[in-house]
Order: structure tokens, then sequence, then C-alpha cells
């Protein structure tokens, strides 16, 4: 997860953001999390001209630099936004990143990663293919899976027949359902003819095309109740900007019950054997939009550590001030961090404006304590 610390220093161009030229990419897809920065040994300045340096050269998959965030609120990270896209995709490429110059005593290694990378939680399972070897090609099987559930991401099909998939939990939960109709639906299928032969051909998928449509899988028969397991942060998303809609469009009672990263989200009708379908129809669309989301939204996280009250509030205030102008960024405040939630773009211009704000506020303070102190001076 991408950060960024309230641990103080000022961010070098800290001005308002440089206008974004005709069909460049968006800031934060230009930009990479450097974590290791050697803290403390160099000057500010020096420090992010070796940054620009090291991320220039062609030895380091380099490229031209637009510019260097550091220090910035949490110690030891950078942010690198280069001109062009491609140059971050180079970057990630090259197995180690070595910070070298004659003013440091030896090497330094960092970690460079994508701007708000794997934000959100994923489940990964392992699934076993092979029952469905006797009736359809698995390679098949696994190409329409794709490109149904595109929220999922596929590893290699085993001989065995067992293959890795990893993605949130709706599309996660709408493969199992899924592929457990299918398994008893082959499995009535052989009952119906095992006495009839022994030997069936395989059937290509182009024979038999795969319905995923999420009214298959209907765990309560009534539809009066059900439950959708999602991630803690997308549910919050969800709660925020979604529910209201859900709750006047149609007649249920969303209730839930949070356990760290996962949140159970809990449908039911408003009135007993009213509109049976009602919760069915708004469990497809929370399904539907928390695996859009997974996708789209970022969240980045600004730490309250070892800061006083007043500085926390001060924090606060800045990003409620600053929230303003971006409506669809979300800000849940905690005693010891703020999270930060929306898309990309939006929370990286969203978190280098708080940061312009605090520091602002610094400056200012800083200035009202020495004038204070010359008006005391001037006094004697």
């Amino acid at each position: 997860m991408a950060g960024v610390s309230a641990a103080g220093g000022a961010e070098r161009g800290a001005g308002a953001p440089a206008a974004q030229a005709p069909g460049q990419a968006a800031k934060s897809a230009r930009t990479v999390v450097i974590s290791g920065v050697p803290d403390g040994l160099l000057s500010d300045d020096v420090m992010t001209d070796l940054l620009v340096i090291h991320f220039q050269m062609a030895k380091n998959n380099g490229g031209d630099v637009e510019e260097v965030t550091y220090p910035t609120m949490k110690k030891g990270v950078a942010y690198v936004t280069f001109e062009d896209p491609e140059v971050v995709e180079n970057v990630l490429k090259k197995d180690e990143h070595q910070l070298e110059d004659k003013r440091l005593s030896r090497y330094y290694p960092l970690k460079v990663t994508r701007y708000c990378e794997n934000v959100f939680s994923s489940v990964t399972s392992v699934l076993n293919m092979s029952v469905f070897k006797d009736q359809f090609v698995l390679e098949d099987l696994i190409q329409e899976l794709k490109k149904n559930i595109t929220a999922l991401s596929f590893g290699r099909l085993q001989s065995n027949g067992l293959i890795s998939v990893q993605g949130p939990f709706p599309a996660i939960k709408l493969l199992k359902d899924f592929l457990l109709l299918k398994a008893k639906s082959l499995s009535e299928k052989d009952k119906r003819v095992e006495n009839k032969t022994h030997q069936r051909p395989k059937r290509r998928l182009q024979q038999q095309r795969l319905s995923m449509e999420t009214n298959n899988f209907i765990p309560d028969p009534d539809g009066e109740k059900q439950v959708v397991v999602l991630d803690t942060d997308i549910y919050h998303y969800m709660k925020h900007f979604f529910f209201q809609k859900f709750l006047v469009n149609y007649n249920v009672v969303i209730s839930d019950i949070t356990d760290g990263e996962i949140t159970t989200v809990y449908l039911e009708n408003a009135r007993s054997r009213s509109g049976v379908g009602q919760v069915l129809r708004v469990k497809e669309e929370i399904e539907n939009n928390s695996i859009k989301l997974h996708n789209s939204l970022r969240k980045e996280r600004i730490y309250l550590e070892g800061h006083t009250g007043d500085e926390k509030q001060k924090y606060k205030q800045a990003c409620e001030t600053v929230k303003s102008h971006y409506p669809y960024v979300l800000i849940i405040p905690y005693d010891t961090h703020i999270d930060i939630i929306g898309n990309s773009s939006e929370i990286f211009a969203f978190t280098e404006e708080v940061s312009r704000k605090i520091q602002s506020q610094k400056i200012q303070l800083e200035d009202h304590v020495h004038v204070a102190a010359a008006s005391e001076t001037s006094r004697f």
C-alpha cells in the first residue's frame, strides 16, 4: 500500500501541480514510490538530485524525470514522476535498484513500486478443475471464465487440473457458485446416463456456452436473506456513495459485521414476504459495483503516530477542507491515521494538496513566532 506519513518535512515542488499536457497520462500513472532512501545523510536538495540522476540513467531503465517529491511525510520515502508512463514499466522491470554516489559511504538498495499498488484485500484460491476434464477441454473452460469474470487473475493450469485464482471476494464467490452448480449439473447427468454408456466425448465450449448470470446462484430459495463479503474499505466507500440509493429504491434492510479487512454485509426484506426479488437485485448490484471499485479505487494513508492532539486535528481539518475539491474522495479518520480512498489520480492530488496546506500552516506559525519574538525583543 502506498502511504504518506505525517512525519514532517517540506515537499520539493510543493507549488501547484504543472498543467497536464494534451494526451499526457495522469500523473499518478507516471509515478513510482521509492522506499529505502537514506535519511539524514545528505541535504534534502542533494538527495533529490541523486534520485533524479539515478532514475534518468539508462542502466537503471530510467528516463526523463518530471518531478521528485522528497522528503515526503514518510521517512525514507520519495515519489518520482516521469514524463513518459512507459518509463514506469521499464523501471519496475529492473531487478534491483541501488543508490550510489561518492558522498555516500555505501550502496543503498531502493525498493520501487507502482503508485498505489495492491491496495485492497483479495482472496487467493486453488481450484481443482480435474472434475470437469471428462466433459470439457479445461483450457477452453479457463479461457471462458477469464472472459466472463475479468476481475479475477488466473495462474497457470497444472497438469493435475489445479489452478490458482486471485481476486475480490464477490468475484471469487461468483466463480465458486458457478463451478459448484456446474459440478452438480454434471453429477445429475452422470446418474441419468451411467446405465447407457461409460464413454462420453468431450464437448467444446462452443457447443455449450457457459452462463455467468448471478441469478443462477441463489443460496436462499426465498430470496429474503442474502450475504455479501466485501473488503472493508470498499464497503465503507459503497456505504457512503451507493447505499442510500439502495435504501430509497429497494425495500431492504442492510446490516454489517466488520472483522478487520473483511466486512460481511447482510441483506433482508424490510417487510416480510414483500418483494422477495429485491434482496437479490440489491445483492447483485453490490457485487457488481464492488468488483468495479476493486479495480478502480486506491487508498492513501496519512500516519499520525507521534503527533499531539492539536496536530492530529490540523491534519483532519486540512483533509476536510481539501475534500471540497474532491467530491468522490472518501476520508476515514482514525486516531492513529487517516485513510483516503478514491481513484488513483484524485487521491494523489488530494494528498499533495493536504501536504502543501500543512506545510503552509507550519511556515505561517514559524513566521508568527519570529514576529512575536522580534516584537518582544524590541520592547527591551
